[in-house]
């Protein structure tokens, strides 16, 4: 899990493992992680676009970016979350995620990335 606040945008990740749709026995596992975003701040924000950073068991990194989240640019006001759930293979049983979201401030078009602190994938059991 993470759990990470950058001006008042607190994004927490909850990742699982999804075994229905994993097959280790060719190297693909399949992992689902949901994530809220929480506006705290006083201020309304706009998600613009996400980067993320995808480290299999192995050390190999791979980058992601791309506009919105699952197909929206969410805007929230204070008090406001947004809630989605997405996945992302890896060819190793563990592995990491991180990243930024781009926000950009309502009243003043100010630009900042909301962090995405580390978390972990991993098969259950597959860490000592």
């Amino acid at each position: 899990m993470s759990d990470t606040l950058t001006r008042g945008i607190r994004i927490i990740v909850k990742p699982r493992y999804v075994a229905e749709q994993s097959d280790p026995a060719s190297s693909q596992y399949l992992f689902a992680y949901h994530i809220t975003i929480r506006n705290e701040s006083a201020q309304t924000v706009q998600l613009l676009s996400r980067h993320w950073v995808i480290t299999n068991g192995e050390g190999q990194s791979e980058e992601v970016r791309g506009p919105g989240v699952v197909g929206y640019q969410p805007v929230l006001a204070p008090g406001e979350e947004f809630q989605y759930t997405s996945g992302c293979p890896l060819s190793t049983p563990v592995g990491t995620m991180h990243g930024e979201f781009n926000m950009i401030v309502s009243e003043s078009s100010e630009a900042f990335e909301a962090r995405i602190d580390p978390f972990r994938l991993a098969v259950p059991y597959a860490l000592n």
